[in-house]
C-alpha cells in the first residue's frame, strides 16, 4: 500500500498463482518504439552481490536432517538482517535489488536523452523527472488533488454519490470495489467484466474484528484523522470523520468474504446481466456504470460476492452523505499520498510500512520513483531491460528445462496409483495444453495516446492510471489476447494462469540461485527447475484443478478421484497448520494450500527431471565441494527460500499471503520426500522425515 497505489485497479487475474508474494504491483502498460536504440549496459556496474548457492554459507553446527533451512541458510540469515528500508530480505529481494540497479540506469538514460515528445522514452523521462523534483512536489502541496476533493465535497445525496463513483471508475480511480477485465471462467477464449468486493484500507477483513489487531485499528483511525487534517479538514472534524470512516469500513468488512473463502473459484464467479444486477442494488445502476465506462458488459458480467454488494447498496441509502464524503476524501488522498508533498508521503509510510509491516526507513527517492515508473509503464521499461541484460541463450536453455520438467510430469501423471483412467485422461489433456512463456512477451504493447508532462508527478501518475484502465476495459467483449503477460520482464517472480493454462517466467528470475547456464544440473533443477514444476503443478492444485485444459471452469474429475485428492491435500493443510511462525500464531494451511501443493509437486517433478538429465549425461553426476548432485539439488531449493522478515511483515503475510513463510517452504516439501531422506541419509524419527501416517503424497 505504498508506491503502487495508483497502479491499475485490478489487473492481477484472480485465478493466476505466482511463485512468491510481491510487495508491489507492476502493471504492463506500454510499448517501446521499434526504433528504440539498444542501451549499452555493463553488468559490472551492479553493486548488489549475487546470491548463488555457496557452501561457505552452510551452518556446520546444523543438520540437514533436522532443519534443511537452518543447515543451508542459518549462517547467511544471521549475517543478513532485514535492512531498515525493507520488510523482508532474502534471495528474491536481492535479485530485485539487482534488477532495480539495471532499471535505474535505464531510466536515467531515458530522462537525459533528447527524446521526442510522445515517445516512450519521453514518457518515462517525464515520470522520472517529475517524481525526482522534490522541490516542485513540495511547493504544489495538495493543489494537484484539489479539483477532485472539491467534487467530493459537493456530493449531497446517494444519487450524486453513485454518479461520482461511475465517473471515478471511468478514470481508473475507483477503490470501493474491484472492476476488471479477465477471461470468462466458462468461456475462457473471451473476456468479460468482473466485479468483486473491496473498499477496505486494512489488509483483510479480520483486521477489523480480531482482538489481536486492536492496536492496528487504533493506528489506522489515527492515520485517517491525520490524512484528513493534512488535506484541509478542521482538526475536530477530522477526528469525528476518522471514526465514521472506520465504522463505514467495518460494515463493509462484515459483508466481505475472507481470503480463504476467496480461494474457491466459485466464490469469484457469478455471471449476471446488468438488469438483474440492478435489482440487487437498486441504489446503484450497473447499466448506468457500463454506459459511463463504454464497455459491452450489460448482457453478462460477473458480480461475485452478492452479499457484499447488497450491503453496499444499503449503505448508499442509509449512510449520511457527510460520511460518504469523508470516506471518499480519505481514500482519494490516501491513494495519492506517495505522489504528494512530504507530509502526505511520510504519513502514508508511517502507517502502511512502519506500523503495519515494521519497515523502519523509507526507501531512497530513486527507488520510490522507479516503482512509480514500473507501476505506470512497466512493460515499456521491461523492453529496455531485456535488450540490456537478457541473453538469448538463457531463453534457449530454459526451453530445454521446461521440456524436461514437462516429460517428468507426464510420467508422474501416467503412473498415479490413486487416480482413475477417466480423470487421468483429462489430466494428461491439460498437461498437453500447457503454454510456457519465457523471458519477455513476443509482442510488446503499444502506448500511443498517453499524455505526460514535466509539470506534475501526481498528474502523470493519474494520467497513466486512466490510460491503463481504459486499455484494460477495452478488452471486455473481445477474444483473449494470449500473447499478453501479467508480469513485467524485470519482475523477480513467475506465475501460472488457469484460464490460459500458461506458465510464465520473467527474465529477471533467470539468474542465480534460480538459474545459471554454467551451473551443474543439480543447482538449476533445484532452482528454476523446481519453479517450473511449481507453476505446472498450479494447474493441478486445489483451485487450478477446477479448470480444464481449455481454461474453462469445469469439473473434469470423477467424484471418487476428487475425494482421493482432497484426502491427500487435507494432510498438507494439517502439516502447515502445525507450523508455528510467531509465538501463538501458526501458518494457515487452507490459505497456503495451493502454493504448498505447487511446492511439493514441483520439487518432486524437478527431482525426477534431474535424474533423467543425469542418466542422459552420466558425466555430470559428480559430487562438487563434497556434496552429491542429489544433495545440491535440495540445498539449492533451500537457498531460493532464504529470507528474513520483520515481525510486522510476517504478521501481515500470515493473515493475507497464500504463500507460507519461506523457512517452512524450504523444509515443508523435502520433509515429505523419501529422495531427500536418502540423499542426506536421514533416519526415521528425524525432524525432516515425516512418518507414513503424516507424509503427504499427491502428485
Amino acid at each position: 500500500m505504498t508506491l503502487s497505489k495508483l497502479a491499475p485497479l485490478s489487473l492481477t487475474v484472480a485465478i493466476a498463482a505466482s511463485l512468491a508474494a510481491c510487495g508491489k504491483t507492476e502493471a504492463p502498460v506500454a510499448a517501446v518504439a521499434a526504433d528504440t536504440a539498444k542501451p549499452a549496459f555493463d553488468m559490472a556496474q551492479i553493486k548488489t552481490p549475487s546470491v548463488a548457492f555457496n557452501v561457505a554459507d552452510l551452518d556446520p553446527t546444523a543438520s540437514a536432517c533436522a532443519d534443511l533451512n537452518g543447515f543451508v541458510n542459518g549462517t547467511w540469515l544471521k549475517a543478513n538482517p532485514v535492512p531498515g528500508d525493507q520488510t523482508t530480505w532474502g534471495s528474491f529481494e536481492i535479485l530485485r535489488e539487482r534488477s532495480l540497479e539495471v532499471q535505474h540506469a535505464l531510466v536515467e538514460q531515458a530522462a537525459t536523452a533528447d527524446a521526442k515528445a510522445g515517445t516512450v522514452e519521453a514518457q518515462i523521462g517525464d515520470i522520472w523527472k517529475t517524481g525526482s523534483d522534490e522541490a516542485a512536489i513540495e511547493a504544489a502541496g495538495i493543489a494537484p488533488l484539489q479539483p477532485e476533493l472539491e467534487k467530493i465535497a459537493a456530493l449531497g445525496d446517494s444519487a450524486a454519490i453513485a454518479g461520482y463513483l461511475r465517473d471515478a471508475y471511468a478514470q481508473g480511480q475507483g477503490f470501493l470495489f474491484s472492476l476488471y477485465a479477465s477471461p470468462d471462467f466458462k468461456d475462457s477464449g473471451n473476456v468479460i467484466a468482473y466485479v468483486g468486493q473491496g473498499g477496505l484500507g486494512l489488509p483483510e477483513k479480520g483486521y477489523y474484528f480480531d482482538e489481536s489487531q486492536a492496536n492496528i485499528r487504533d493506528a489506522y483511525v489515527a492515520y485517517i484523522e491525520q490524512l484528513l487534517a493534512l488535506s484541509g479538514v478542521d482538526a475536530a472534524q477530522a477526528k469525528e470523520q476518522a471514526r465514521a470512516v472506520m465504522d463505514f469500513e467495518t460494515r463493509l468488512a462484515k459483508a466481505s468474504l475472507s481470503r480463504i473463502e476467496l480461494r474457491d473459484p466459485a466464490k469469484r464467479y457469478n455471471p449476471v446481466s446488468a438488469l438483474d444486477a440492478d435489482k440487487l442494488t437498486p441504489n446503484f445502476s450497473w447499466t448506468a456504470l457500463f454506459d459511463t465506462l463504454k464497455v459491452p458488459a450489460k448482457d453478462k458480467f460477473s458480480l461475485a460476492q452478492p452479499g457484499f454488494f447488497g450491503e453496499l447498496d444499503k449503505m448508499l441509502a442509509d449512510v449520511p452523505a457527510a460520511t460518504w464524503q469523508a470516506y471518499l476524501r480519505f481514500h482519494t488522498v490516501d491513494n495519492a499520498a506517495p505522489y504528494l508533498s512530504k507530509g502526505f508521503e511520510q504519513a502514508n509510510f508511517d502507517f502502511y510500512s512502519k506500523t503495519l509491516r515494521g519497515q523502519q526507513e523509507m526507501q531512497p527517492r530513486w527507488k520510490r520513483v522507479l516503482e512509480s515508473v514500473n507501476g505506470a509503464m512497466g512493460e515499456a521499461l521491461g523492453q529496455l531491460y531485456v535488450e540490456a541484460v537478457f541473453p538469448a541463450e538463457s531463453k534457449v536453455e530454459m526451453q530445454h528445462l521446461v521440456e524436461n520438467l514437462s516429460a517428468a510430469l507426464k510420467t508422474r501423471l501416467e503412473n498415479l496409483p490413486w487416480m482413475g483412467e477417466e480423470t487421468k485422461k483429462k489430466a494428461l489433456e491439460k498437461w498437453a495444453s500447457f503454454t510456457p512463456k519465457i523471458g519477455y512477451p513476443d509482442k510488446w504493447r503499444d502506448w500511443s495516446g498517453l499524455t505526460t508532462s514535466g509539470d506534475s508527478y501526481l498528474g502523470n501518475m493519474r494520467a497513466a492510471r486512466a490510460f491503463n484502465y481504459r486499455y484494460m476495459l477495452d478488452k471486455i467483449g473481445k477474444p483473449v489476447d494470449r500473447t499478453e503477460w501479467g508480469m513485467t520482464p524485470q519482475t523477480v517472480n513467475a506465475y501460472y494462469n488457469a484460464t490460459k493454462n500458461e506458465i510464465v517466467f520473467p527474465a529477471a528470475i533467470l539468474q542465480p540461485p534460480f538459474f545459471d547456464a554454467k551451473a551443474d544440473p543439480a543447482l538449476n533443477y533445484g532452482g528454476i527447475g523446481a519453479v517450473i514444476g511449481h507453476e505446472m503443478m498450479h494447474g493441478y492444485d486445489d483451485s487450478g484443478s477446477q479448470f480444464a485444459a481449455n481454461g474453462n471452469f469445469d469439473n473434469w474429475w470423477t467424484d471418487a478421484d476428487r475425494s482421493a485428492f482432497n484426502s491427500r491435500t487435507d494432510k498438507l493443510v494439517a502439516q502447515f497448520d502445525g507450523y508455528e511462525s510467531l509465538p501463538g500464531v501458526n501458518v494457515k494451511g487452507k490459505l497456503t494450500l495451493g502454493e504448498n501443493i505447487g511446492d511439493l509437486g514441483g520439487l518432486t517433478v524437478a527431482f525426477d527431471a534431474l535424474q533423467m538429465a543425469l542418466k542422459e549425461d552420466p558425466s555430470k553426476n559428480v559430487a562438487i565441494d563434497g556434496y552429491s548432485q542429489d544433495q545440491r539439488f535440495f540445498m539449492n531449493w533451500a537457498t531460493v527460500w532464504r529470507r528474513n522478515f520483520t515481525e510486522g511483515e510476517l504478521r501481515v503475510r500470515l493473515n493475507t499471503d497464500p504463500h507460507a513463510p519461506a523457512n517452512f517452504r524450504a523444509n515443508g516439501a523435502p520433509s515429505n520426500m523419501p529422495a531427500f531422506a536418502a540423499a542426506f541419509e536421514c533416519k526415521a524419527g528425524d525432524a525432516m522425515v515425516r512418518g507414513d501416517d503424516t507424509r503427504v503424497v499427491i502428485w
